[in-house]
């Protein structure tokens, strides 16, 4: 079958329009390189969209804060999984995040004296996890990631950065090991774009789409971990994935923690702030994978709410009507709009969500793309839930995923700058498409009677039953026989629409596959890793090792066949004010 193909060189592809591709978008256009942003969708429905709460920065607006304290919640909130160099680079830059974000628009709200707002977050401190809770989040009432995702675009159109819409990035450009652009489907005019680059910067985002509860928008099907993985590039602590505690009952829509921050807190089927036996001094302001396990575990022991004894409830009732509908606008609208509910007169109905994906793309804290050995893979960056840096460690602190979008959004543009000479040539490639027509060629002539519907239905129930908030051996182990049998079965799959224009069908299985490459991968590292750390938690060795297991776990793919490792822990900072950190109970 023969397709059209149209072919276009940059210095920089940046793939994904959410916060973090749209910050190298723009970097990269102030910083006189040709760039281009490729995006299955518009860049104002990309899922940073979603995002609430805030974005952390220790600016000392309400109250003493400090950029070393910052550091120490987020490496204590990773349980030490995290690489501390890339945390000290992200906590001291900050500060000046917030600003480069003001200087371009962003209306962020503000205090009575006129400085930018910041409300207390979960899971942070002061004094190096010895004093209260700073505000440390900066926000834009409850709707910040809107506000920064629109701003970003508007900025970057300005800066003429070049956008495509509606192209689905199917495969990077790869030889010998470097990457040298990718390869995407054109989805509203039927055509296969070559983009050749000098450096392709992956902002995918994550993989929720995996799970049946989740909080993730339905793009989220983590596209640069599944192309990076079948360049024989492997992934990072795919085994940590974050449940945020108040995903809206039924429909696992994410209810902000900004409300627990004004406030608002949980009770069980009997009216107790059960919060206060699990984490008795942050109690509903604990790290999120604490106060998920206190939730599934009321529901498990029988404290559970409603009919089925099947959720908890969020109450914000005893608030003040005027500050819920000023400082939390969204969630006033949308417990409203989707529960049916008046959350000044009655709780809000939550269970644990898929939230946040840890594990993803290795890098340095440039962003640039490592291989077990810790050596660059040339050509190729990654940045925001995509990468795994690893800033977030086993759990990622509420409002640190924004600041890691804008942070590292411009260290990957200012990299490439000083890597790249604008309009220098790119390497002559022979065959570039050859693999990507014909497997579009072969699924158009398959005759197979699977639907993608069922397979992905059983992707995400095997997922939320078997790499939950509580996991097993046995468990795990279980779910990576289905999982593999589901890989073997897409197989089976046919695709009736045969053309290349506007056809769903066609998206929906290059999702589906990439989706369960990253299953099995999660279920795999997740059986592997013999221990309870952050958002991983195995029933069956409840204790943290940090003498076996106190490493990055690390997976590829070769010929599907997937191959684990691990890789050591940066431990190493650069600031001499910074105390040693060796790993401590995490306690709140």
């Amino acid at each position: 079958m023969k397709f059209s193909t149209n072919t276009y060189y940059f210095d920089v592809v940046v793939v994904g329009a959410g916060g973090a591709g749209l910050m190298a978008t723009l970097h990269a256009a102030k910083n006189n390189m040709s760039v281009a942003c490729i995006t299955k969708v518009d860049p104002t429905r990309s899922h940073t969209v979603a995002a609430k709460g805030g974005i952390n920065a220790a600016l000392s607006n309400v109250t003493e804060d400090d950029w070393r304290w910052h550091w120490y919640d987020t490496v204590r909130g990773g349980d030490w999984m995290g690489d501390q160099d890339a945390i000290e680079f992200m906590c001291k830059n900050a500060a000046d995040a917030i600003l480069d974000l003001e200087r371009i628009g962003v209306p962020f709200t503000r205090g009575d004296n006129g400085k930018i707002f910041q409300r207390i977050y979960g899971g942070q401190s002061s004094e190096f996890g010895k004093g209260a809770p700073p505000h440390r989040a900066c926000a834009v009432a409850d709707r910040t990631g809107h506000a920064i995702l629109h701003t970003l675009y508007q900025q970057s159109l300005r800066y003429n950065a070049r956008f495509f819409t509606d192209n689905f990035a199917i495969d990077l450009i790869m030889e010998n090991g470097i990457c040298y652009g990718v390869i995407s489907w054109d989805m509203q005019n039927g055509v296969i774009n070559i983009f050749r680059a000098h450096k392709v910067i992956l902002a995918t985002g994550g993989y929720g789409q995996a799970y049946k509860t989740n909080t993730s928008s339905s793009i989220c099907t983590g596209d640069g971990n599944a192309m990076a993985l079948r360049a024989g590039i492997g992934l990072q602590d795919m085994e940590f994935v974050q449940f945020h505690p108040t995903g809206l009952y039924g429909s696992g829509f994410l209810i902000t923690e900004a409300a627990r921050s004004e406030g608002a807190y949980l009770i069980n089927s009997k009216g107790e702030r059960f919060m206060e036996r699990y984490a008795p001094s942050y109690k509903d302001l604990a790290a999120r994978d604490v106060i998920a396990r206190a939730m599934a575990k009321e529901v498990f022991e029988g404290r559970g709410c409603g009919i089925k004894k099947d959720h908890i409830l969020l109450c914000l009732s005893h608030l003040p009507e005027d500050i819920i509908k000023k400082n939390l606008p969204a969630v006033y609208e949308n417990a409203k709009t989707f529960a049916k509910i008046d959350p000044t007169r009655e709780p809000i109905p939550v269970v644990p969500s898929v939230h946040y994906t840890m594990g993803g793309i290795p890098t340095n804290k440039y962003s640039e793309v490592l291989d077990e050995n810790d050596n660059i893979i040339k050509g190729l960056m990654a940045i925001g839930e995509t990468a795994c840096m690893s800033i977030h460690g086993a759990n990622r602190l509420g409002c640190n995923s924004l600041l890691d979008i804008i942070v590292f959004g411009k260290v990957s543009a200012q990299k490439a700058a000083s890597d790249i000479k604008p309009s220098s040539p790119h390497k002559k490639i022979d065959n570039i498409t050859n693999f990507v027509t014909e497997k579009i060629s072969d699924l158009q002539n398959r005759q197979g009677k699977e639907s993608i519907y069922n397979i992905t239905s059983q992707m995400k129930n095997i997922m939320s039953e078997h790499a939950g908030v509580f996991r097993s051996g046995e468990i795990l182990q279980q779910g990576l026989d289905k999982i593999s049998a589901l890989v073997e079965t897409i197989k089976e799959i046919s695709i009736s629409d045969k053309s290349l224009i506007w056809n769903n069908e066609l998206l929906e299985y290059f999702e589906l596959e990439n989706l369960l490459q990253q299953s099995y991968a999660t279920l795999k590292t997740a059986a592997i890793r013999k221990e309870s750390r952050g958002s991983h938690m195995r029933q069956d060795f409840t204790e943290r090792d940090d003498k076996n297991w106190l490493t990055h776990s690390l997976i590829k793919m070769n010929n599907n066949n997937f191959i684990y490792s691990t890789r050591k822990i940066r431990t190493n900072t650069d600031d001499t004010a910074l105390p040693t950190m060796s790993p401590e109970k995490r306690e709140y």
